[in-house]
């Protein structure tokens, strides 16, 4: 099995002379346009799609304050806290706006290309690093969660810095400044999303593939790994006593799942198969550079399925997204030694960037953020702009599957434009949680309001059906709907007072 010292020059790369960069080659080096690229298809109408259901908690809690995040993180959410607090201070920086709360991913989406095309380079060469880099670019996964307010791409960089802060660590293994920034970026990976530590499975086959058996190695990354747990074993504790709330609804997958999982992975089936074909030329590489990329990406979700057949189920594709970094890694792999010459990879680079092309235009859609379209809150918010009136106050159907509504309609509302919630009882950020609770005697709640608007989910003929019963009573004792707005997912409808 070759080692995992630096690669020989593919055909048709010629070396740069020693301590020099070689620009012909890579002007900037093989991480600049992987980088630039990313970051391009990531801001591609970045700020239409509407926020989804868990941005919108992201939004709700960035506004909240400091100690009132940790308050809430303490009962839910735990794992995301690290999250929340990070997006809290980038808000009161650049504000709260669509392209505001999802420019950290965008970044980190573009850092993480970056990584690997850095990794790529040094496992197989640097043609092969750049081709992994644009392969990482195109895959419409990649640009749908750089769109996400959530922490996913955020765990893909922190995972992808770790693997490349293993292989600096690996060159200089007497270097403690080296595996104390591997384990920063371990706790790194942990404090985004706790799942995401699963990549570590795969580190030590990088250890025991670097050369001849070495004990300051072996040392030095026992050593990391250790202190990086530790540092993390107070959110492990927090977030084993949240998992019945945070992953209940996660259903137990069965064996077609671990297939299954590749395709939503890659937000498209074409895109999947035809990198799936590029890992498969890559096999005649490096064999152990091979191995550590295989583990990477095919262990974790296994381990993760192993675990979901218990008690509780992990197993849902945005966790596992870490796991593409490796994948490209392969079939640049696999495409430089395939496509020996520069015009035969941008050829395929290119062939490629058609076949994703559908799926890439379609994530700037406004209802991208949603598999089944709607509700869009947009449109309910400026219907109740329109015809908003001072005084107004409005109702919302807040079961479980509508939650949101709330949130979704205030975020597009005029921040200046404020209604009372007739039947909010208790706020989200007074009870230190994520949901709000209604009052308990609907009749009681009612103000007198000669106008309140009603926000219920789905095309309803008669609004109040979109309500609790006991609501839909208190409401139909005093009001009579005036008119009706019907935008996608929604029914938005004005009550005008009659007795």
């Amino acid at each position: 099995m070759a080692l995992l010292s630096p690669p020989a020059p593919a055909t048709g790369d010629t070396p740069a002379p020693a301590g020099r960069p070689d620009r012909r080659t890579f002007p900037g080096g093989p991480w600049l346009w992987p980088a630039l690229t990313t970051l391009a298809a990531a801001l591609y109408r970045i700020g239409e799609p509407l926020l989804g259901r868990d941005e919108l908690t992201s939004w709700d809690m960035s506004a909240r304050s400091v100690g009132q995040v940790l308050a809430t993180v303490r009962r839910v959410d735990a794992v995301v806290g690290t999250y929340y607090l990070l997006l809290h201070g980038w808000t009161r920086l650049f504000g709260d706006s669509p392209l505001a709360l999802r420019l950290p991913s965008a970044l980190a989406m573009a850092a993480t290309a970056a990584c690997v095309a850095l990794i790529g380079q040094r496992l197989f060469g640097r043609r092969a690093g750049l081709a992994g880099g644009l392969l990482f670019a195109l895959i419409p996964g990649v640009s749908r969660f750089a769109h996400e307010a959530r922490p996913y791409a955020l765990v893909m960089l922190a995972v992808t810095l770790s693997a490349l802060l293993l292989l600096r660590a690996l060159d200089r293994p007497r270097s403690a400044g080296r595996w104390a920034l591997y384990a920063l970026a371990v706790v790194a990976v942990g404090l985004f999303h706790l799942v995401a530590l699963t990549c570590l499975v795969a580190h030590p086959v990088l250890v025991a593939l670097r050369g001849r058996p070495d004990r300051r190695r072996w040392w030095g990354f026992c050593s990391a790994v250790t202190a990086a747990v530790a540092a993390l074993f107070p959110l492990v504790a927090l977030g084993s006593t949240q998992t019945g709330r945070q992953s209940s609804w996660i259903a137990r997958p069965d064996g077609w799942g671990l297939l299954d999982i590749w395709s939503q992975l890659f937000y498209s089936g074409l895109c999947a198969g035809a990198l799936m074909l590029l890992v498969a030329l890559a096999f005649g590489q490096r064999r152990d550079a091979v191995a550590f990329c295989l583990v990477s990406a095919l262990v974790p979700p296994l381990v993760i399925w192993t675990v979901s057949q218990g008690g509780m189920s992990y197993f849902y594709f945005r966790y596992m997204l870490f796991t593409l970094p490796a994948l490209a890694v392969l079939a640049g792999a696999g495409l430089a030694a395939a496509a020996r010459t520069r015009p035969a990879i941008a050829s395929v680079l290119a062939a490629l960037t058609l076949l994703t092309l559908p799926e890439q235009l379609a994530l700037g859609e406004p209802l991208a953020h949603y598999w089944t379209g709607g509700p869009d809150y947009a449109a309910a918010a400026r219907t109740i702009s329109r015809y908003y009136a001072p005084g107004d106050a409005i109702v919302y159907d807040r079961d479980e599957e509508a939650g949101m509504f709330p949130l979704g309609v205030r975020y597009y509302l005029p921040r200046d434009l404020v209604l009372r919630d007739v039947f909010l009882d208790e706020p989200a950020v007074s009870r230190d949680d994520l949901l709000s609770t209604d009052c308990p005697q609907p009749e009681k709640c009612l103000r007198g309001e000669k106008r309140i608007w009603l926000v219920v989910m789905g095309d309803q003929n008669d609004p109040f059906d979109g309500l609790p019963p006991l609501q839909a009573a208190a409401l139909r004792a005093h009001y009579t709907a005036y008119g009706a707005d019907r935008p996608g997912g929604l029914t938005v409808a004005l009550l005008l007072r009659t007795k």
